[in-house]
């Protein structure tokens, strides 16, 4: 390479590089074969430790769902295999058509006219909500509830700089844990494009409210989002049904692995007269030179390699993958499979929330319904009681005082169906004990 270069060593290749940031070599080991590479790599995997090792009952993010071996039969052919929407429409109609079926499924699933064919993941479809509320509304200030994860906080303030959005926290009942419609009402003003809203929300709990709160953000002239645990979507009503204007939430529970937190699928809808301000990839249906039905990609002019700054986002991919997972997922589940897994949910939620509470020093921490996450309060030391967790081999609920220091020794735990009666014993029995101790 050098030669064909007309150089004489590597350093004339990095010649424009300073010498001041130059540095001497690194302190590599010495090179390994493929074969001892593989080795090495293979006795590092074996400290980890697999749901089933080491069952998960932490809330508030990701937790284990069952992915049937259709999903991975399908997303594991090499037609299929990619991220990215194609372009060439002529050689892609079955991605194509997969992924119509999707936006079809989440259209039907969020009550919503028209989804996209999804974004990076439920953080950045929060975000793009915001800025598409500005657009539409022309207003700069957003509406959030305190009760959502401090990564869509970080990740919603990181977008809201660059057009000036302001971004406001509602607090919420301190009994319920459910968003303070006083405090809502006293934030509403001329100014604010959009209010958003989760149903569970990070507590698990279920937001009754809705109406309600539909109504507020409707004489206020701005927009309703809603963000969704798709999982629950198989007993609750539709946010369509109640009102909502956008619809986002995280896919990546419908046929996606946890995979150590890596890719996630952002869920997107909206109603039909905002469609043109929609963020990601719309695949439209349509007829070829001869008649026949077609796949291809709709509205383009709204994107980014067409638009260029006056685009509705920057999105120039999308999860395919994973929507094509999730496709491939639902259609396996089908309408009542999906009902079905959602009351497991629910019904498992409520039998690990009472088993806790039986347990002297251990009490839910609000009086409302929640799906298949809660909070609990312990009257010992919450950190103490996950480490004693954690060398019998239970991760247990996710401390929460590192971002409400009002709740103090509080725990958010998660379930799933994945979790056996087996694990349930397990938790509630060393959970009793660490109560003793």
């Amino acid at each position: 390479m050098l030669k064909e270069m007309g150089l004489n060593n590597i350093e004339e290749l990095f010649s424009d590089i300073s010498k001041k940031i130059g540095i001497k070599g690194l302190d590599l080991p010495k090179g390994l074969s493929q074969q001892e590479t593989n080795q090495k790599l293979r006795k590092i995997a074996y400290k980890n430790k697999t749901f089933y090792d080491m069952p998960c009952f932490t809330g508030g993010g990701i937790k284990p769902h069952y992915v049937p071996s259709v999903v991975k039969s399908i997303t594991s052919r090499a037609e299929f295999y990619t991220a990215y929407t194609p372009y060439q429409s002529e050689a892609s109609q079955g991605f194509l058509q997969s992924m119509f079926e999707y936006q079809s499924m989440i259209s039907e699933l969020t009550g919503m006219d028209i989804a996209n064919c999804s974004l990076y993941g439920g953080v950045t479809a929060l975000s793009e909500a915001a800025l598409m509320c500005t657009r539409v509304k022309r207003k700069k200030t957003f509406l959030i509830p305190q009760t959502i994860s401090w990564e869509k906080k970080s990740v919603l303030k990181n977008y809201a700089k660059g057009p000036e959005i302001k971004v406001k926290e509602i607090s919420y009942d301190k009994k319920t844990g459910k968003i303070d419609l006083k405090e809502l009402r006293k934030h509403i003003d001329e100014d604010v494009s959009g209010i958003y809203l989760e149903n569970p929300n990070f507590f698990g709990i279920f937001e009754d409210d809705v109406n309600e709160i539909s109504k507020i953000a409707e004489d206020a002239d701005s927009l309703f989002v809603v963000g969704i645990d798709p999982i629950s979507g198989g007993i609750t009503k539709s946010p369509g049904e109640y009102g909502a204007d956008i619809v986002i939430g995280e896919g990546r529970a419908f046929g996606n692995h946890m995979d150590f937190g890596g890719s996630s699928l952002g869920i997107f809808a909206c109603k039909k007269e905002y469609l043109r301000q929609m963020p990601g990839r719309i695949i439209g249906i349509t007829q070829d030179a001869d008649g026949r039905r077609a796949f291809c990609m709709a509205l383009q002019t709204r994107e980014q390699h067409i638009r260029r700054g006056r685009a509705t986002s920057n999105i120039c991919t999308n999860e395919g993958l994973c929507a094509l997972a999730t496709v491939s997922y639902l259609s396996w589940l089908g309408g009542n499979g999906l009902e079905e897994l959602s009351r497991i949910n629910f019904e498992k939620g409520q039998k690990l929330a009472r088993e806790i509470e039986s347990i002297d020093g251990f009490e839910k921490m609000f009086d409302s319904v929640h799906f298949n996450e809660f909070v609990i309060k312990c009257n010992k030391d919450a950190n103490n009681i996950n480490k004693k967790l954690l060398n019998k081999g239970i991760q247990g609920g996710l401390i929460l005082d590192t971002w409400y220091p009002e709740l103090e020794n509080c725990m958010l735990f998660g379930i799933s169906e994945m979790h056996s009666d087996n694990d349930i014993g397990k938790l509630v029995s060393l959970l009793k004990e660490a109560s003793y101790v």
